[in-house]
């Protein structure tokens, strides 16, 4: 391990921490992660999976004094690109030019990933180092989203040298709107076949589709209010 550190887990379990973890019970639990070379360091199958689709993360640096800055990062599903089992990658898009992060980056490149599922209730914590490229065109290009409509400036790569997963304890369920409305949609739509099966059983016209009725419903509206 870097920095002198004998578990990947040491990362995070520093002397301080693992004292606490002594004093309240937990130590021996973790131990034993301990014991089996803690936490994972590489890319694998499920890691690859999950990142794919994540459209949204949590990017935390800090100054060189230590003073911490959170970030969000977000773009299409599948933004966050894995380079190799190493290094994940990202396009940096341009945003209100305040630039914490890059000077944080530029003086300590210790970096921190949070990756959130809020509709499975899952989450990742990622631990690294991280750095901008400014002048590699090609790389940016590639990481780009195709078709998404930001203006990127940079790209940031971002080296593991610990990851982890957490219980879903106190996990809120949410789900994107997206992801609602093509759930309605697509529940919208087998009502709508069912009437109609219904209707052809007993011989009826088959009902008008929701879209009609929403239509029909709405130039009703218009028309009243001309």
């Amino acid at each position: 391990m870097s920095d002198g550190r004998l578990y990947s887990s040491d990362v995070a379990f520093t002397p301080a921490v693992r004292a606490i973890q002594s004093r309240k019970g937990s130590r021996m639990m973790y131990a034993h992660v301990e014991d089996r070379g803690g936490w994972r360091t590489e890319v694998d199958e499920g890691l690859a999976a999950f990142l794919a689709e994540a459209n949204s993360f949590y990017f935390a640096t800090a100054s060189a004094d230590g003073q911490p800055y959170i970030q969000h990062r977000g773009g299409p599903k599948g933004f966050i690109k894995v380079l190799d089992k190493n290094t994940l990658a990202f396009a940096d898009y341009k945003g209100n030019q305040q630039y914490i992060t890059q000077g944080n980056l530029s003086e300590n490149p210790k970096t921190y990933i949070f990756v959130m599922d809020y509709a499975h209730r899952r989450r990742v914590k990622l631990w690294g180092e991280a750095r901008v490229v400014e002048d590699d065109d090609a790389l940016l290009q590639s990481l780009m989203p195709k078709g998404y409509k930001a203006r990127p400036e940079q790209a940031i790569l971002f080296r593991i040298e610990a990851w982890d997963t957490n219980c879903p304890q106190h996990i809120p369920q949410k789900f994107d709107a997206a992801d609602v409305a093509a759930a309605l949609a697509s529940r919208d739509a087998r009502i709508v076949e069912l009437e109609a099966e219904l209707a052809a059983l007993k011989g009826e016209p088959a009902p008008k589709s929701l879209v009609e009725t929403q239509a029909a419903s709405s130039s009703g509206v218009q028309a009243n209010s001309g």
